[in-house]
């Protein structure tokens, strides 16, 4: 059986970082990077990008030597990735974070709004309704990263927990201010029962849509493994709208924040449904062109999104 060298230089200055010698042919780039590791402990697998090419895609982990592009003497490059943090760590702490926020506003503990009002309730039942919608949600997405979610990737980079924090943290606050707010107006007194209860609706439909989804996409990936499929309806009706989207968790989460804005007819509610609509037709998109490359047999009728629009 012949045996590889491994050269791993690095991808800004091409020096030579590390010389791998008599490397198994069905060794996997998992493998290479944790006999990097052995030899520069500061760069644990997880912050390793290793790659054909300086400025080329990272390879993936389960990538075998002998099945790439390489000969006898394989040079990879390296680049390093930065801290890395768990999936599950930074899920926790973003949506950990709205929860309490809230709370602390919903509550009205001292220092947010005039001393007078303290710890005092408000009198339009829709404040209370909304406070259950916003914790039952984020309450949702907390114990989904627990028990639903299986993540491609373990972790990502560092910083990324700050920017995320930021998003979450800072709408949860300034929208929980306004709706909790003693001055706070609620939806007109002709239509408003109507205008909540509809609101409602939509919004509890879309979180058990949304649920629905995440199960599906689970039942998708065995435990402990990084396989893709072509997710497709099952006998569950919320997930029938696989026919015609590519990401209908987006979709649901789309739905369910206009329904919280409809039902709170607040201004910063309405902005942060725009921001995430915007943040998750760019995921959505990028996850509809990986589809359409990975599989040739991909349904030609679904949308990233919306269907038939977006």
């Amino acid at each position: 059986m012949k045996h590889y060298e491994v050269e791993i230089l690095d991808a800004k200055t091409k020096d030579k970082l590390c010389f791998l010698d008599k490397v198994e042919p069905n060794a996997t780039i998992g493998e290479i990077k944790s006999m990097f590791h052995k030899s520069h402990p500061q760069w644990y697998p997880a912050r390793q990008s290793i790659r054909l090419d300086p400025k080329g895609k990272s390879l993936k982990d389960e990538d075998v030597l002998q099945h790439l592009p390489v000969g006898t003497t394989a040079t990879f490059y390296f680049r390093d990735l930065g801290a890395q943090i768990s999936w599950v760590t930074v899920f926790l702490t973003e949506y950990t974070g709205p929860l309490v926020i809230y709370l602390m506003f919903y509550f009205r503990v001292p220092f947010i709004y005039a001393p007078k009002y303290d710890f005092t309730t408000s009198k339009h039942w829709v404040v209370h309704l909304a406070c259950m919608c916003h914790s039952f949600h984020y309450m949702k997405r907390l114990l989904e990263t627990l028990f639903v979610h299986r993540f491609s990737h373990g972790t990502m980079p560092l910083r990324n927990i700050f920017k995320n924090c930021t998003y979450y943290w800072g709408f949860a606050a300034w929208m929980a201010y306004y709706i909790n707010h003693p001055l706070y107006t609620p939806p007109s007194e002709f239509y408003g029962e109507q205008q909540i209860r509809l609101a409602l609706i939509i919004f509890l439909f879309c979180q058990i849509g949304n649920f629905s989804i995440h199960i599906a996409l689970r039942n998708l990936r065995p435990p402990g493994s990084k396989t893709r499929k072509i997710p497709y309806p099952t006998k569950n009706p919320f997930t029938w709208i696989f026919l015609l989207v590519s990401c209908p968790n987006y979709t649901y989460e789309l739905g369910s924040w206009l329904g919280f804005t409809v039902m709170t007819q607040c201004l910063p509610v309405a902005f942060f449904t725009m921001v995430g609509f915007i943040q998750m037709t760019v995921w959505a998109k990028g996850k509809h062109r990986s589809y359409l490359k990975e599989f040739r047999d991909y349904p030609p009728l679904r949308s990233p999104i919306l269907p038939f629009v977006l």
